[in-house]
């Protein structure tokens, strides 16, 4: 009797096993392409503290840093941003959420955010928190949640503080005051390749950095980007590792360190590219 009860049992944990895969391959197939497994695509920040993030919190998070600068906002209102938009949505541009709330920071069309279409742009939910923040009194001297707060008009006032070290971690990496700090592991199967991709980074450097016309595609795999110190360069190859699943980047590489999507990491090349540059490769079309 024991022993048929064993049987029994592992027959039941067998067939569990096999419903869970079965479940697995049936949510990462999308479009009749097989995905890989989340972890795959995951992203390591490390700048005097350690952040893990998924692709797409990856690149938001970078998008909402430079949208930060390129407003000449001060770092610490990164910060703020950064804290807020990971207690309001997990950093994930979110379809919907409480009442009529849109988007990365869960800003309410019902209270002059903007229209849902807008507010679901990460650039323009980006402006429009640090644009609130900024007409704040003091908020440059309050704790993070208090000026978060301020904004944001939350139920949970205290909400935010509890996002403030990882928010620090992701602002060191993304200004560029930490050297190969942002690094993440691609997927096979990049959203973008080739020529539009190489388009697409361009475009994109331009909306967040403000760099119109100082990015120029090398040619239909790749690109360059002007920096005119180290700082800048960091924020730009980071930026670039940061959207490489959904701008199909296949290696960025600036001084002597070069990422690959292949490898998920930063190594020394051995030799130092040309000065003042950072330079990105695409995947080439399938």
């Amino acid at each position: 009797m024991w022993v048929r009860t064993r049987a029994v049992v592992a027959s039941g944990v067998v067939l569990v096993v096999l419903a869970a895969v079965g479940i697995w391959i049936v949510a990462r197939k999308v479009g009749g392409q097989l995905r890989l497994p989340l972890a795959s695509r995951m992203c390591t920040v490390q700048a005097d503290g350690r952040v893990s993030l998924d692709a797409d919190q990856m690149a938001n998070a970078a998008t909402i840093s430079a949208i930060g600068i390129q407003r000449k906002m001060p770092e610490r209102a990164v910060v703020v941003a950064l804290a807020t938009a990971y207690q309001e949505s997990g950093l994930r541009n979110l379809a919907g959420g409480d009442r009529d709330s849109v988007g990365l920071f869960q800003q309410r069309p019902s209270q002059g955010w903007g229209t849902p279409e807008q507010i679901r742009d990460p650039r323009y939910a980006a402006g429009k928190f640090y644009a609130g923040l900024k007409k704040v009194r003091g908020w440059e001297q309050m704790r993070i949640t208090d000026a978060a707060q301020k904004v944001q008009r939350s139920a949970f006032p205290e909400a935010y503080q509890k996002w403030a070290d990882e928010s620090e971690v992701l602002t060191r990496a993304l200004l560029g005051h930490a050297t190969g700090a942002v690094a993440c592991t691609v997927g096979r199967d990049p959203v973008m390749r080739g020529a539009a991709a190489a388009d697409a980074l361009t475009r994109g450097l331009s909306l967040d950095w403000g760099l119109a016309g100082t990015t120029a595609a090398t040619d239909l795999t790749g690109l360059t980007v002007p920096a005119v110190d180290e700082r800048r360069g960091w924020r730009y190859a980071h930026w670039l590792v940061s959207h490489a699943q959904d701008h199909g980047v296949k290696r960025v590489r600036f001084g002597d360190l070069e990422w690959t999507a292949r490898g998920g990491t930063w190594n020394r090349t051995g030799d130092v590219a040309a000065s003042g540059r950072v330079v990105a490769e695409v995947f080439a079309e399938a």
